[in-house]
């Protein structure tokens, strides 16, 4: 922008104007359309509350001394809870969610699944896993994985 001169008004040249338009319409060919797929957003929200469950799952085991079940479908994963103190690994009571639902459950919204669904497993009173695992949400380039012998569950 120009300085103001004591007898004249200040502005924007022509070419500041040009390469403003240009640069809003680069961004508008590269940016806007992904504000409108959906699917990307829902593939990473399905992924983060996976992990979420899995990480309350485990803390659940813990925190109950009790075995607790993880079960997946190719959309959903849900919780139960050992009806018998450990080593149990029958899983027939409802394990209930920080919502107050019970069983504790995700859905995930319509066109998002796993890459491959994992196999079921279980977290001990210890928070170990019985298997390790390691899987994706289809759409989602990062991995969530469950190590046996801690648990631990990360991307």
């Amino acid at each position: 922008m120009l300085p103001r001169t004591p007898g004249g008004q200040g502005g924007f040249t022509l070419i500041e104007l040009v390469m403003t338009i240009v640069v809003v319409g680069i961004l508008a060919v590269s940016v806007v359309p992904r504000f409108f797929e959906r699917s990307t957003f829902d593939s990473l929200g399905f992924h983060d509350q996976t992990l979420a469950v899995l990480r309350y799952a485990q803390k659940a085991a813990v925190a109950q001394r009790h075995t607790v079940c993880v079960t997946f479908t190719a959309s959903s994963v849900s919780l139960t809870l050992a009806s018998a103190s450990p080593p149990s690994t029958t899983c027939t009571m409802n394990l209930t969610g920080p919502d107050g639902s019970a069983p504790y459950r995700i859905d995930a919204p319509s066109g998002v699944s796993y890459s491959a669904v994992p196999s079921d497993f279980y977290f001990t009173a210890l928070g170990q896993a019985s298997s390790g695992q390691t899987f994706q949400v289809a759409g989602v380039a990062k991995t969530i994985s469950v190590e046996s012998e801690t648990g631990y569950v990360h991307e």
